[in-house]
């Protein structure tokens, strides 16, 4: 009854992980604002395949949203994106769209709203309601960027944080690492390109390379102790890169990185089939955790690091990872020790598990390093 337990647990875990190159992207949209006493400007960067998810702008079913066909339903969007957003300042304000624009971020083109309105008081808390695509993607992230009288704050809006309250000159960095932590381990369990290298140096970790042929480990002792090797490493390693490039101190083009971590997980799931490296994997986390870094700073990039509370905002967002990643392994690895020394993970998780994550790295790679779109999101 526990071995079949075990089996359920583990091909559980494998069928989630493939689950986001099936489904529908998880969206961030980028609000900017500023409020000035009564008055509000400001910016909603909303990416166009989720704008068609809802709407179905593709009229043509080409698979390419044209100026045209977003300009057709220009009085749809306005109606549909503020009526997702609400401003509370003595009152309700009022907001409309002065303009439209198209831009490009690192995951496609976004409509671009310009927003303006009026509250009814100068001064007093700011209350804001996000209810963006929340009724059709609960993955959905709004990363906001506010001004309110001179003071920047920054937020992330979620189903479960979808009305936020802002105080006038009040930024708290309790508050700030707390925000910053649950972003972080979010974004590791969402970030499938990171959670999939992991596994892949994990996969092996209850295993022993002997004659040519695989083994289960003698002792649980032993695959902890090359878990915590390969963890430890990948985490200074990625710790380093995202604060250097988080302060702003190291930039690399964001298709160079997103095409070098998909090329790490080839490689990780590579070696399981074929090894190269049998030992010190903790090296292979370590070199290839420093690229994954980079990754995790373009999060935070768009997260918006707020200057009042950088430094703590930086350490909850690493700290979150960490935890993020420890939550993994603390699923996976009692799951895969109890299975070690069947068929079933040598080679249906072990060998067919690195074969999937292998052909999927594939798939990211071709697509990241030409621009091109081999599966429907």
């Amino acid at each position: 009854m526990m071995m079949r337990r075990c089996l359920f647990c583990l091909c559980g875990l494998l069928l989630l992980l493939s689950l986001p190159v099936l489904a529908h992207k998880a969206s961030d949209s980028y609000l900017v604002l500023e409020v000035k006493g009564k008055e509000v400007s400001g910016q909603w960067d909303v990416a166009l395949r989720d704008i068609d998810f809802a709407l179905a702008l593709d009229r043509d079913g080409n698979g390419e949203i044209t100026w045209g066909e977003l300009r057709a339903r220009h009085a749809d969007i306005d109606a549909w994106a503020l009526g997702r957003l609400a401003l509370q300042r003595g009152g309700t304000c009022t907001l409309q769209v002065a303009d439209h624009l198209v831009d490009s971020h690192t995951d496609g083109s976004y409509a671009v709203l310009q927003l303006t309105g009026a509250c009814p008081a100068a001064v007093g808390d700011l209350t804001l309601n996000y209810r963006l695509l929340f009724d059709l993607d609960a993955l959905h992230r709004g990363l906001l960027r506010l001004s309110l009288d001179g003071t920047t704050q920054t937020a992330v809006l979620s189903p479960d944080r979808a009305e936020q309250r802002f105080v006038a000159g009040e930024v708290s960095r309790l508050s700030a690492f707390g925000q910053y932590l649950v972003e972080g381990i979010w974004h590791i369990w969402i970030g499938f390109d990171h959670i999939l290298f992991l596994l892949s140096l994990l996969l092996p970790a209850v295993l022993v390379h002997e004659v040519g042929r695989w083994r289960g480990v003698a002792k649980f002792r032993e695959a902890l102790v090359e878990v915590l090797w390969v963890v430890t490493a990948f985490t200074v390693a990625h710790s380093i890169t995202l604060s250097l490039a988080a302060l702003g101190l190291i930039s690399l083009p964001s298709r160079l990185v997103e095409s070098a971590i998909a090329a790490s997980v080839v490689l990780a799931a590579a070696n399981n089939l074929k090894p190269l490296v049998e030992h010190r994997r903790w090296m292979v986390a370590f070199g290839f955790g420093l690229i994954h870094g980079f990754g995790f700073a373009s999060v935070l990039a768009e997260l918006g690091l707020p200057q009042e509370t950088l430094v703590v905002s930086l350490l909850g967002f690493n700290l979150g990872v960490e935890i993020g990643q420890l939550a993994i392994v603390a699923v996976f690895l009692p799951v895969a020790f109890a299975l070690r020394a069947t068929p079933f993970y040598r080679r249906g998780v072990f060998v067919g598990g690195s074969l999937v994550t292998l052909l999927i790295a594939l798939i990211w790679l071709i697509e990241r390093a030409f621009d091109l779109k081999l599966i429907s999101a």
